[in-house]
């Protein structure tokens, strides 16, 4: 018998866990596995294609929000091809109202909850039925022992499945003890240019009312030595992002620091991605980290909202100021990169105040602010209490609140705007210094976005792609047209965060460049005097400006000045002097 594990995945770096945790843990059984993988940008038809031609006899979708109508989509071109083909689905998308979804769509089974031991238990029954069929037995007898095979189906938990036109829902099935999941990487896995996800427990201590989380009670965990072992060996495989799973990485604070600790004296570039909460970091935590390697580590942290009447609202009782003095304390160490994270639309929290969320946020200078909007997961109590905060939610995946009796769907859209913006010019890092020119005109940093956001959209940038350089080129669009203001200094500052990030050997034509070999040639006699400790890779570009100065302290004087750009080290050295 023949299965393909199917994912499509949102993007293509990323790989899909739960596929490979199916194969691994169903590896003694006598069939044949296959992962297939896939990302939603790809055309249906081809993703068609690709699973007919492995003709499979079992065909396992791994269902989320992101993918799920895509799945639904191509489970019925697949039955309208080969009807004899068994569809099975499972993940967190179909495992709430598994009965109505297949119901509802093409298919025999659905895998609800955590599905390895529920899939390796289908599968043993599936392949004895196979046997079963193949034997020479009376018809009398065969007809008596079928049944019996049918009935056992209902004994599999976690197992929901079509039986002559009626849907079954069996038991649910208890939590997985960690430490019977199989490792789920292999030697001979390509994980390169990949993002790998890693899981080294399950469960969340807290309850907030959008996750899906809340509604599974305590937290589980891989035994320690068996996590080092498994990350050493992602490690070796050289992979870059290492993402975990885990929803309060640091919910136990040995188990984090053992963890974090031993990825400290590994010789790696690896980078391991973890969801925290701050407000629960201790000092030992604080101090250990404090000794990371720059760039061993990077957090994702979920603020949400620095309103503590909202963050009441949805059962998340922290305070943000316990939040901001953990995280200010970790941007100090300057290894860590932090991501911060604040949902727009939830309940109780009008524009005036997700304007302050972030703005708050926006002071303590995270290295990426995640804007998002409230998804209203299918059996979230979010969900349950949508009537109550007024709260209207698309019916499509992934959910996502159209308005709320606090904020208005067209408020919303001004928010999406903001997204964009920040999203491109704050967390890029690419456009700091010219991030540092324009933040002084405007009251606060969300005046700022707001403005250059609506900006994008009324000049059509947002409804179309606009090349690389035109994204440096609206800041002169944005400061002659709405602050009325002279570009002339912009335009070197800009050149200087151009020239940080790109090409060295070309600019953009609204750009200066006054190339004066004679200047060059003596900037060039004070690298080769060994004054200027620089590679053998560097460019020399004149400004008009003190750039040194701007950089240090945001200061704008007109000066001549070449600047070298280190392009291997990625250093600046300011030159003034060429005597």
């Amino acid at each position: 018998m023949k299965v393909v594990l199917t994912a499509l995945n949102s993007q293509f770096i990323h790989s899909n866990l739960a596929v490979r945790y199916i194969k691994a843990y169903t590896k003694d059984l006598d069939y044949h596995c296959i992962v297939k993988e896939f990302s939603i940008n790809d055309r249906r038809e081809k993703v068609l294609e690709e699973l007919m031609r492995e003709k499979p006899d079992i065909l396992a979708f791994s269902c989320y929000i992101w993918n799920i109508e895509l799945v639904q989509s191509i489970a019925k071109l697949v039955k309208l091809v080969d009807p004899k083909i068994e569809i099975v689905y499972g993940g967190p998308e179909v495992s709430y109202d598994s009965k109505s979804f297949l119901e509802e769509n093409p298919g025999e089974y659905v895998i609800f909850g955590e599905g390895e031991e529920s899939f390796y238990q289908f599968l043993s029954w599936r392949l004895e039925y196979e046997k079963f069929k193949k034997e020479s037995i009376a018809s009398e007898e065969r007809l008596e022992l079928e049944k019996q095979f049918l009935k056992r189906r209902r004994n599999i938990a976690g197992l929901c499945f079509k039986e002559k036109g009626e849907v079954v829902l069996n038991l649910h099935r208890e939590l997985l003890d960690m430490n019977r999941l199989v490792f789920p990487y292999q030697e001979d896995d390509n994980l390169e240019n990949k993002i790998v996800y890693y899981e080294a427990s399950r469960g969340c201590p807290f309850n907030c009312k959008y996750c899906i989380s809340s509604t599974i009670h305590g937290v589980r965990f891989l035994e320690l030595e068996r996590v080092k072992k498994e990350l050493k060996f992602l490690v070796d495989k050289k992979v870059k992002l290492l993402k975990f799973v885990d929803r309060t990485f640091n919910c136990s604070s040995k188990f984090a620091r053992a963890i974090w600790e031993y990825l400290m004296t590994l010789d790696t570039e690896t980078t391991f991605h973890f969801e925290i909460s701050a407000d629960i970091l201790d000092d030992e935590q604080l101090e250990l980290l404090s000794r990371a390697p720059k760039g061993r580590f990077q957090f994702e942290v979920g603020v949400q909202t620095t309103n503590n009447q909202v963050l009441k609202n949805i059962n998340r009782f922290v305070s943000f100021e316990d939040i901001k003095k953990q995280v200010v304390e970790l941007n100090k160490y300057k290894n860590i990169n932090q991501h911060l994270d604040l949902i727009a639309g939830l309940p109780g929290e009008d524009f005036q105040s997700f304007k302050k969320s972030f703005n708050d946020l926006y002071s303590i200078q995270p290295d990426e602010i995640q804007l998002g909007f409230l998804k209203v997961l299918k059996g979230s109590p979010m969900e349950a209490e949508a009537k109550q905060w007024g709260i209207v939610h698309s019916p499509y995946s992934p959910y996502e609140v159209l308005k709320t009796k606090d904020i208005s769907y067209e408020e919303l859209l001004i928010l999406k705007k903001v997204e964009e913006v920040v999203d491109k010019y704050y967390n890029s890092g690419k456009f700091k210094n010219i991030l540092k020119y324009f933040l002084p005109e405007f009251k606060t940093p969300f005046d700022f976005y707001y403005e250059l956001g609506m900006f994008f959209y009324n000049k059509g940038y947002l409804s179309r792609n606009i090349s690389s350089a035109d994204y440096y080129k609206v800041f002169i669009e944005f400061n002659e047209e709405k602050l009325e203001k002279s570009s002339e200094m912009l335009k070197e500052i800009i050149k200087y965060d151009y020239l940080k990030f790109n090409k060295k050997k070309w600019l953009p034509e609204f750009l200066n460049r006054e190339r004066i070999k004679e200047e060059e040639r003596k900037v060039k006699d004070i690298i080769e005097a060994g004054k200027i400790k620089v590679s053998d890779k560097y460019h020399i570009e004149k400004f008009f400006m003190d750039m040194e100065s701007y950089v240090l302290s945001g200061k704008l004087i007109e000066k001549q000045l070449y600047v070298i750009f280190d392009e291997k080290e990625h250093n600046e050295f300011f030159v003034e002097d060429l005597v």
